[in-house]
């Protein structure tokens, strides 16, 4: 299964990561794994620029699927630049999408994901409105 990285989505967050020898696997270049590991440092790092941090004894996102499409090999060694674009508000979630790409070749995408963020009342443990201030946010122009 392959899902793909819509057009129409805002970029709202990018970042560079080195790519570190124990990041490789047996086959010489980067771990599947890893790239998850790479969306999540974005996403939270994202989060935390935007007030949008996880209070267990509040509010906050939480992710509640998450997909990764490989399209060429990162190797070591290297950086790799990872962006963040959101899209798609419902009432209670929203879309994140993550393009990855080497720090020198940076138009040339090794691998893009995404994951549904869902807004919880976490004492509660439901699922609740999105705030306007997140919706604004992640609320691509037309």
């Amino acid at each position: 299964m392959k899902l793909q990285i819509p057009e129409k989505k805002k970029l709202v967050f990018e970042m560079t990561l080195p790519m570190r020898w124990g990041d490789m696997d047996a086959m010489g270049h980067i771990n599947n794994t890893l790239y998850f590991r790479y969306m999540e440092i974005v996403r939270i790092e994202w989060f935390r620029h935007a007030g949008c941090m996880v209070d267990p004894t509040g509010e906050g996102p939480v992710i509640v699927n998450a997909f990764c499409n490989f399209y060429r090999q990162l190797e070591y060694p290297g950086d790799v630049r990872v962006k963040k674009y959101v899209s798609d508000p419902g009432r209670t979630t929203f879309e994140t999408w993550t393009t990855m790409a080497r720090d020198d070749a940076p138009d040339v995408i090794c691998a893009a994901g995404g994951a549904t963020a869902i807004w919880v009342d976490f004492p509660k443990q439901k699922a609740i409105d999105l705030p306007d201030w997140v919706r604004t946010l992640v609320q691509v122009s037309d």
